[in-house]
């Protein structure tokens, strides 16, 4: 029997690619796509591309109808979720939710970064954190899913290996990431027009992005102490895709590094570890569920040099939000998720 699925805010770019993956999954029924200002008007109309794949309106989302689905997926605001999750979870309903909601263990950090007091405090320990590299077999038994932001995906997935190990200073960790604009969001915004953002870069919210305790919260748990973070994102003119470059400071000699990051990730579906020497492109995950890592020391010093790449929309999002589910209904968790990236 198919999973019936409702995505509850389907008109943002997450949303689109919740839909475009959804629909091609050959386990799921998607039975409701909800949008308050779209109410009533087709969904193939506003995303072409579905056409001839999707033939739903958009509808309310109104709790009750919601009630019928077994997951529930929230491409929505921060702030959404955590005002419906309460009544979906008593009515037996899955939770996934793409935004921010539940990925803090501390209520009140939660507040000090988001601005508002935390609808329901009393789910946020009950919530799962959707890094499956990290949390695979809790996954399988959960019922809320706090899945994971694009920057703390890529940035966490390529710090891991290193501080599991305890081969680099905890104290001393830099995330310089790039991201495309489909980060911001598909609303209206002057920053992100064509003429204000092609053919620049900018670095933004250096004094500290609401990504930074997410971050920090994945990494303290692998190194099993307070780590120091700098985290510097940057605004870049691509559509989509997350470049991470992250530096660390080694202990003493440390095991082989590629050893190392082969080893952590050598039963992981989507995460790729290159050979030596490579610097992967976020071209090659676009459109694909998979991060994309390489490895460097360079001239054998005391700085590790690690790159990681995945398409913001796919495995630091919608893709990643999938792959969650099919640990979620026990289902293989590469199901559809194994289309190639594209290029050029």
């Amino acid at each position: 029997m198919a999973i019936k699925a409702g995505v509850v805010g389907g008109t943002g770019y997450t949303g689109a690619e919740l839909l475009r993956l959804l629909v091609a999954h050959p386990e799921v029924e998607l039975v409701s796509v909800t949008s308050r200002s779209e109410e009533g008007s087709s969904v193939a109309k506003m995303f072409p591309n579905l056409r001839g794949h999707l033939d739903l309106p958009f509808s309310a989302p109104d709790e009750e109808a919601l009630h019928s689905c077994d997951v529930v997926f929230f491409a929505t605001p921060n702030g959404v979720a955590m005002k419906m999750a309460p009544a979906l979870l008593d009515a037996g309903v899955r939770i996934i939710d793409l935004a921010a909601d539940f990925r803090l263990r501390d209520a009140g950090e939660w507040e000090r970064w988001y601005g508002v007091a935390h609808a329901c405090p009393d789910l946020l320990e009950r919530a799962v954190y959707g890094l499956p590299e990290v949390n695979r077999e809790k996954l399988r038994a959960a019922r809320l899913v706090a899945s994971p932001g694009c920057y703390p995906t890529a940035v966490q997935l390529g710090f891991l290996p290193l501080l599991e190990e305890r081969v680099v200073e905890p104290g001393s960790l830099i995330a310089d990431v790039k991201s495309g604009v489909s980060g911001a969001g598909r609303k209206a915004a002057v920053a992100t027009l064509l003429a204000e953002c092609s053919e620049s870069m900018k670095a933004y919210a250096v004094s500290g992005h609401r990504h930074l305790p997410e971050i920090r919260q994945g990494l303290n748990a692998a190194s099993q102490a307070q780590v120091g973070l700098v985290f510097v994102p940057h605004l870049t003119p691509m559509i989509r895709g997350i470049h991470a470059t992250l530096y660390a400071t080694v202990k003493g000699e440390p095991p082989d590094l590629q050893e190392l990051f082969e080893h952590r990730y050598r039963d992981e579906p989507f995460v790729d570890v290159l050979p030596p020497g490579s610097h992967p492109e976020t071209r090659s995950v676009k459109g694909a569920n998979v991060c994309r890592i390489a490895v460097h020391r360079p001239q054998g010093g005391e700085i590790v040099v690690v790159l990681a790449v995945i398409d913001n929309l796919v495995k630091g999002a919608a893709g990643q939000a999938i792959q969650n589910m099919n640990l979620m209904f026990g289902l293989k968790e590469s199901v559809g998720l194994e289309a190639i990236a594209l290029l050029p």
